[in-house]
Protein backbone atom coordinates (compact mmCIF):
# COMPACT_ATOMS: atom_id res chain seq x y z
CA UNK A 1 0.00 0.00 0.00
CA UNK A 2 2.82 1.98 1.17
CA UNK A 3 3.93 1.98 -3.13
CA UNK A 4 0.59 2.82 -4.57
CA UNK A 5 0.30 5.91 -2.26
CA UNK A 6 3.78 7.02 -3.37
CA UNK A 7 2.87 6.37 -6.75
CA UNK A 8 -0.47 8.15 -6.69
CA UNK A 9 1.37 11.44 -4.71
CA UNK A 10 3.85 11.17 -7.56
CA UNK A 11 1.09 11.33 -10.77
CA UNK A 12 -1.12 14.00 -8.41
CA UNK A 13 2.07 16.06 -8.50
CA UNK A 14 2.93 15.50 -12.24
CA UNK A 15 -0.58 16.11 -13.08
CA UNK A 16 -0.41 19.50 -11.14
CA UNK A 17 2.83 20.14 -12.83
CA UNK A 18 1.23 20.49 -16.71
CA UNK A 19 -0.88 22.14 -18.60
CA UNK A 20 -1.52 19.44 -21.66
CA UNK A 21 -2.08 15.99 -19.93
CA UNK A 22 -3.45 13.47 -22.70
CA UNK A 23 -3.73 9.66 -21.28
CA UNK A 24 -3.53 6.93 -23.79
CA UNK A 25 -5.57 3.92 -22.67
CA UNK A 26 -6.15 0.13 -23.55
CA UNK A 27 -8.02 -2.92 -21.85
CA UNK A 28 -6.58 -2.92 -18.60
CA UNK A 29 -8.12 0.69 -18.15
CA UNK A 30 -11.37 -1.29 -17.84
CA UNK A 31 -10.74 -4.53 -16.64
CA UNK A 32 -11.86 -3.65 -12.90
CA UNK A 33 -15.06 -2.64 -14.61
CA UNK A 34 -15.88 -6.36 -15.62
CA UNK A 35 -14.47 -5.96 -19.38
CA UNK A 36 -12.36 -8.96 -20.31
CA UNK A 37 -9.09 -7.93 -21.71
CA UNK A 38 -7.26 -10.05 -24.20
CA UNK A 39 -3.23 -10.67 -23.63
CA UNK A 40 -3.52 -10.64 -20.43
CA UNK A 41 -3.50 -14.58 -18.26
CA UNK A 42 -6.80 -14.40 -17.77
CA UNK A 43 -7.96 -12.75 -21.00
CA UNK A 44 -9.80 -13.51 -24.11
CA UNK A 45 -6.70 -14.56 -25.91
CA UNK A 46 -6.40 -17.74 -22.79
CA UNK A 47 -9.44 -18.70 -22.64
CA UNK A 48 -10.85 -21.81 -24.99
CA UNK A 49 -13.48 -21.21 -27.81
CA UNK A 50 -14.51 -23.18 -31.52
CA UNK A 51 -12.18 -20.95 -32.93
CA UNK A 52 -9.66 -18.45 -31.44
CA UNK A 53 -11.22 -14.65 -30.21
CA UNK A 54 -8.42 -12.66 -32.97
CA UNK A 55 -9.58 -15.34 -35.62
CA UNK A 56 -13.48 -14.19 -34.23
CA UNK A 57 -12.90 -10.75 -34.09
CA UNK A 58 -11.56 -10.43 -38.29
CA UNK A 59 -13.22 -9.05 -41.07
CA UNK A 60 -12.73 -12.05 -43.15
CA UNK A 61 -14.18 -14.25 -39.99
CA UNK A 62 -17.24 -11.42 -39.76
CA UNK A 63 -17.55 -11.97 -43.41
CA UNK A 64 -17.78 -15.77 -43.61
CA UNK A 65 -19.32 -16.82 -40.27
CA UNK A 66 -21.64 -14.25 -39.06
CA UNK A 67 -23.61 -16.30 -36.66
CA UNK A 68 -20.34 -17.54 -34.65
CA UNK A 69 -19.15 -13.84 -34.66
CA UNK A 70 -22.30 -12.66 -33.15
CA UNK A 71 -22.45 -15.04 -31.28
CA UNK A 72 -19.01 -14.27 -28.97
CA UNK A 73 -19.73 -10.60 -29.76
CA UNK A 74 -22.88 -10.28 -27.88
CA UNK A 75 -21.27 -12.39 -24.92
CA UNK A 76 -17.87 -11.27 -24.66
CA UNK A 77 -17.64 -7.16 -26.20
CA UNK A 78 -21.26 -6.18 -25.87
CA UNK A 79 -21.32 -5.16 -22.02
CA UNK A 80 -23.40 -2.11 -22.46
CA UNK A 81 -24.36 -2.63 -17.71
CA UNK A 82 -20.78 -1.98 -17.23
CA UNK A 83 -19.75 0.74 -15.16
CA UNK A 84 -17.18 3.33 -14.89
CA UNK A 85 -14.31 2.47 -12.09
CA UNK A 86 -12.27 5.33 -10.64
CA UNK A 87 -9.43 5.54 -13.33
CA UNK A 88 -12.54 7.25 -15.90
CA UNK A 89 -14.56 8.85 -13.19
CA UNK A 90 -10.77 10.86 -12.24
CA UNK A 91 -9.68 11.45 -16.19
CA UNK A 92 -13.74 12.78 -16.19
CA UNK A 93 -12.72 15.24 -13.28
CA UNK A 94 -9.48 16.03 -14.38
CA UNK A 95 -10.97 17.43 -18.19
CA UNK A 96 -13.29 19.76 -15.77
CA UNK A 97 -10.59 21.11 -13.82
CA UNK A 98 -8.67 21.57 -17.44
CA UNK A 99 -5.60 19.19 -16.93
CA UNK A 100 -6.85 16.49 -19.26
CA UNK A 101 -7.15 17.96 -22.71
CA UNK A 102 -7.77 14.49 -24.49
CA UNK A 103 -8.24 10.66 -23.65
CA UNK A 104 -6.87 8.59 -26.59
CA UNK A 105 -8.43 4.92 -26.28
CA UNK A 106 -8.40 1.52 -27.83
CA UNK A 107 -11.32 0.24 -25.78
CA UNK A 108 -14.61 0.04 -27.66
CA UNK A 109 -16.94 0.15 -24.23
CA UNK A 110 -17.67 3.65 -24.06
CA UNK A 111 -17.21 3.71 -20.47
CA UNK A 112 -14.80 7.46 -20.69
CA UNK A 113 -17.91 9.32 -22.18
CA UNK A 114 -20.52 7.45 -19.35
CA UNK A 115 -18.16 9.02 -16.75
CA UNK A 116 -18.07 12.86 -18.17
CA UNK A 117 -15.39 13.06 -20.20
CA UNK A 118 -16.01 14.70 -23.21
CA UNK A 119 -12.78 15.00 -25.57
CA UNK A 120 -12.44 10.66 -25.94
CA UNK A 121 -10.69 9.98 -29.37
CA UNK A 122 -11.65 5.98 -29.72
CA UNK A 123 -9.08 4.23 -31.89
CA UNK A 124 -10.97 1.17 -32.47
CA UNK A 125 -15.23 2.19 -32.33
CA UNK A 126 -17.72 2.01 -29.97
CA UNK A 127 -20.02 -0.70 -29.26
CA UNK A 128 -22.80 1.75 -28.75
CA UNK A 129 -22.41 2.82 -32.43
CA UNK A 130 -23.82 0.16 -34.75
CA UNK A 131 -25.04 0.78 -38.69
CA UNK A 132 -26.74 -0.97 -41.68
CA UNK A 133 -24.63 -2.15 -44.38
CA UNK A 134 -27.59 -1.61 -46.77
CA UNK A 135 -29.07 1.67 -46.25
CA UNK A 136 -26.38 2.98 -43.30
CA UNK A 137 -29.00 4.02 -40.83
CA UNK A 138 -27.54 3.83 -37.44
CA UNK A 139 -28.38 1.64 -34.05
CA UNK A 140 -27.47 1.82 -30.55
CA UNK A 141 -25.95 -1.33 -28.75
CA UNK A 142 -29.28 -1.56 -27.10
CA UNK A 143 -30.96 -2.50 -30.55
CA UNK A 144 -28.54 -5.24 -31.16
CA UNK A 145 -29.00 -6.52 -27.51
CA UNK A 146 -32.30 -6.85 -27.84
CA UNK A 147 -33.10 -8.17 -31.49
CA UNK A 148 -34.17 -11.78 -31.39
CA UNK A 149 -32.29 -12.57 -34.34
CA UNK A 150 -28.68 -13.66 -33.50
CA UNK A 151 -27.07 -11.61 -36.08
CA UNK A 152 -29.42 -8.14 -35.90
CA UNK A 153 -31.23 -7.15 -39.37
CA UNK A 154 -32.27 -3.84 -39.97
CA UNK A 155 -36.09 -3.28 -39.86
CA UNK A 156 -36.48 -0.73 -42.93
CA UNK A 157 -34.14 -3.06 -45.08
CA UNK A 158 -33.17 -5.85 -44.18
CA UNK A 159 -29.36 -5.34 -44.34
CA UNK A 160 -27.06 -6.45 -41.26
CA UNK A 161 -26.39 -4.28 -38.76
CA UNK A 162 -22.38 -4.19 -38.23
CA UNK A 163 -20.85 -3.05 -35.12
CA UNK A 164 -19.19 0.30 -35.68
CA UNK A 165 -15.81 -1.08 -34.22
CA UNK A 166 -12.31 -2.22 -36.10
CA UNK A 167 -11.97 -5.67 -36.99
CA UNK A 168 -8.67 -7.46 -37.42
CA UNK A 169 -7.85 -6.70 -41.14
CA UNK A 170 -9.50 -3.39 -41.32
CA UNK A 171 -8.09 0.10 -41.48
CA UNK A 172 -8.35 2.61 -38.47
CA UNK A 173 -9.95 5.52 -39.33
CA UNK A 174 -7.93 7.98 -40.99
CA UNK A 175 -9.61 11.23 -39.28
CA UNK A 176 -9.69 9.01 -35.87
CA UNK A 177 -5.80 8.92 -36.24
CA UNK A 178 -5.11 12.36 -37.37
CA UNK A 179 -6.78 13.37 -34.12
CA UNK A 180 -5.12 11.61 -31.69
CA UNK A 181 -1.67 12.14 -33.61
CA UNK A 182 -2.31 15.71 -33.11
CA UNK A 183 -3.45 15.20 -29.07
CA UNK A 184 -0.79 13.74 -28.63
CA UNK A 185 2.06 16.16 -30.23
CA UNK A 186 0.57 18.63 -28.00
CA UNK A 187 0.82 16.89 -24.93
CA UNK A 188 3.20 18.09 -22.06
CA UNK A 189 2.23 14.93 -20.24
CA UNK A 190 1.28 11.51 -21.63
CA UNK A 191 -0.26 9.15 -19.18
CA UNK A 192 0.26 5.61 -20.97
CA UNK A 193 -2.49 3.09 -19.05
CA UNK A 194 -3.68 -0.80 -19.20
CA UNK A 195 -2.42 -1.14 -22.79
CA UNK A 196 1.00 -4.09 -23.74
CA UNK A 197 1.78 -1.38 -26.59
CA UNK A 198 1.80 -4.12 -28.41
CA UNK A 199 -0.79 -3.51 -31.48
CA UNK A 200 -0.08 -1.05 -34.26
CA UNK A 201 -0.57 1.43 -35.55
CA UNK A 202 -1.71 2.70 -32.22
CA UNK A 203 1.42 1.83 -30.27
CA UNK A 204 2.82 4.09 -32.88
CA UNK A 205 1.62 7.22 -31.50
CA UNK A 206 4.19 7.14 -28.99
CA UNK A 207 6.57 8.19 -31.55
CA UNK A 208 4.84 11.88 -32.18
CA UNK A 209 5.35 12.70 -28.85
CA UNK A 210 7.61 15.32 -27.78
CA UNK A 211 5.90 16.85 -24.02
CA UNK A 212 8.25 16.89 -20.86
CA UNK A 213 7.44 13.16 -19.62
CA UNK A 214 6.21 9.66 -20.45
CA UNK A 215 4.61 7.88 -17.30
CA UNK A 216 3.41 4.23 -17.95
CA UNK A 217 1.04 2.22 -15.68
CA UNK A 218 0.59 -1.26 -16.16
CA UNK A 219 0.86 -3.94 -13.05
CA UNK A 220 2.68 -6.09 -15.21
CA UNK A 221 6.23 -5.40 -16.70
CA UNK A 222 6.24 -5.08 -20.11
CA UNK A 223 9.10 -5.26 -22.63
CA UNK A 224 7.81 -2.10 -23.90
CA UNK A 225 8.61 -0.21 -20.32
CA UNK A 226 11.83 1.08 -21.57
CA UNK A 227 9.57 3.55 -24.21
CA UNK A 228 8.43 5.26 -21.03
CA UNK A 229 9.97 7.93 -18.86
CA UNK A 230 8.89 6.76 -15.67
CA UNK A 231 7.43 3.09 -15.03
CA UNK A 232 4.24 2.49 -12.46
CA UNK A 233 3.48 -1.07 -11.63
CA UNK A 234 0.18 -0.46 -9.81
CA UNK A 235 -3.46 -1.03 -11.20
CA UNK A 236 -4.75 1.42 -13.02
CA UNK A 237 -8.17 1.71 -11.03
CA UNK A 238 -6.69 2.29 -7.69
CA UNK A 239 -3.96 4.30 -8.66
CA UNK A 240 -6.56 6.72 -10.34
CA UNK A 241 -8.93 6.41 -7.13
CA UNK A 242 -7.17 9.11 -5.07
CA UNK A 243 -6.47 11.72 -8.46
CA UNK A 244 -7.99 14.64 -8.25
Amino acid sequence: MAQLDEDRTFLQQEIEKSANVVFFGGAGVSTESGIPDFRSTDGLYHQKYRFDPEVILSHAFYESHKEEFFRFYREKMLLLDARPNACHRALAALEKRGKVKAVVTQNIDGLHQKAGSRNVVELHGSIHRNFCEECGRRYDGSFVRETEELVPRCPRCGGVIKPDVVLYGECLDERVMTRAAIAISEADLLIVAGTSLAVYPAASFLNVFQGRLLILIDKDEKKTDHRADVVLHDKVAELFGGIQ
